[in-house]
């Protein structure tokens, strides 16, 4: 049995996939099926995947067809010869759907409504999904449709090697004791929070806890984030750009909590096993919220959140989250903890 998961992009999306991932190995283990699980994801997330104990193979394609034209049809032809017994396309795009077609597997696994019109590149399809239905709970529900066993939701990630690293590593920036993680930057500027904000209440963390405060975004990030850093002071560490995914995912576990705006690193951190708090303006949490229990979602609820737009001349959803509010809700993680 040849399976193959497409599951392109983003590194949040990628991150609610590893529970289908885990249901399908023991799904075909149980039923004594020899299988060989192949994933297919785009450059971004790939550092997740790499070396994954529960993958046989991954394969990294670049994202654009016109720019990487050339060396993405040698990787068609590659899984057209593999000769697939399932694809099975989470991602539910365009992008994917031409992949899946590309592929030519003899079954071609994904939901009836999925959009871009990629769903008339499937031959077996499930009922159209709920849209208010958490993604990893949808992507379940794919892995089972294959054969998979949905039992507890797992995170399946060995990141023994990157623990050792990120703590030597943190340990070297003259960081001691505990720590909580703010991860400040997001892609969407109607997702984010005010520098200023995020300030004060890593001042007010600190205040009240023995606690450092870790920065965490990317290379990008480093110079706003070292900005932030001065301001908060000198038990504050800015990591942005110096952690692989896996090195993040270990990070944000070895932290007491994260304090987060929706992005791919708040996904790690629930993952990871991080009490989460989140900050939700113009998205929805009960669709691609932390998964689990024991996280924490401040928001506004607005008439017109969540609205999903990248740009709004108004972000209230946002603006309106106030310190106080996010207080609240990380005493309330440190209250859970205690007990």
């Amino acid at each position: 049995m040849k399976v193959l998961i497409i599951k392109l992009s983003s590194i949040g999306d990628v991150v609610h996939t590893l529970p289908a991932l885990s249901a399908l190995r023991k799904g075909f283990e149980k039923k004594g099926v020899k299988a060989r699980i192949d994933w297919l994801v785009e450059e971004a997330a790939s550092t997740l995947l790499k070396d994954h104990p529960l993958l046989d193979n991954l394969i990294v394609v670049k994202r654009g067809w016109i720019k990487n034209y050339g060396e993405n049809r040698k990787t068609s032809a590659l899984l057209a010869k593999e000769g697939y017994d399932i694809v099975m396309d989470f991602q539910g795009l365009m992008k994917s759907g031409v992949w899946v077609h590309l592929s030519k597997g003899k079954k071609r696994l994904g939901f009836s409504n999925a959009r871009e019109l990629s769903r008339f590149f499937l031959n077996d399809r499930l009922p159209a999904y709920d849209p208010e239905k958490h993604a990893v709970d949808r992507y379940l529900d794919l892995a089972a449709r294959a054969g998979g066993t949905v039992e507890a939701v797992e995170f399946p990630m060995d990141v023994s090697k990157a623990e050792k690293s990120v703590a030597a590593r943190l340990k070297d920036s003259g960081l001691k004791g505990g720590f909580f993680v703010l991860v400040a930057r997001a892609r969407w500027y109607t997702k984010m929070w005010s520098d200023e904000k995020f300030v004060e209440l890593a001042k007010r963390i600190m205040e009240e806890t023995s606690l450092s405060a870790v920065l965490a975004g990317g290379s990008a990030d480093r110079p706003g984030l070292d900005a932030m850093k001065d301001k908060v002071g000198k038990k504050a560490f800015n990591m942005a750009g110096l952690t692989d995914l896996k090195e993040l995912w270990a990070m944000t576990g070895l932290s007491e909590f994260v304090v987060t705006v929706d992005s791919g690193p708040m996904h790690i951190a629930a993952a990871a096993g991080a009490p989460v708090v989140a900050l939700f303006g113009p998205t929805a949490p009960w669709r691609t919220g932390p998964y689990g229990a024991g996280h924490a979602i401040v928001r506004k609820g607005l008439d017109c959140s969540p609205c999903f737009r990248k740009k709004c001349t108004a972000p209230e959803c946002m603006t309106g989250i106030t310190v106080d509010d996010v207080m609240g809700a990380v005493k309330g993680i440190l209250k859970a903890k205690r007990k």
